[in-house]
């Protein structure tokens, strides 16, 4: 299920163009337009789903790779063994701006604590 006015769904379907670095029959990773560390790849589902708040029980093992899809990524962009971070956010007030769950990894520097 996808949503017409979705751009990471018609990033998903192939109809956006996007630098993707990993795919799967069921998520899709790509490099964030505005990076905010040198590596910065978003992780989707190719399902749509809005938010973390709008996830099922059923949705865990697709959780579950996109979080193994991270740990992937980091090791072919050479950021595993330094270390990075991954952050899902959740609607307005925690930093979502598309409405599709996403998974960021970022990597490549120094990442300070607490975050923005």
């Amino acid at each position: 299920m996808s949503d017409a006015n979705c751009i990471f769904c018609k990033i998903a379907a192939g109809e956006i163009e996007s630098d993707i670095v990993y795919e799967t029959d069921e998520l899709v990773a790509f490099r964030d337009l505005n990076p905010q560390a040198p590596t910065h790849v978003l992780i989707i589902p190719r399902r749509h789903i809005s938010t973390i708040n709008e996830l099922v029980d059923s949705d865990g093992e697709t959780i579950g790779r996109l979080f193994m899809a991270a740990k992937h990524i980091a090791g072919e962009e050479g950021t595993a063994d330094p270390g990075y971070r991954v952050v899902m956010n959740c609607n307005e007030a925690g930093g979502q701006s598309v409405y599709h769950v996403h998974l960021h990894l970022l990597g490549g520097r120094r990442l300070g604590w607490p975050p923005g």
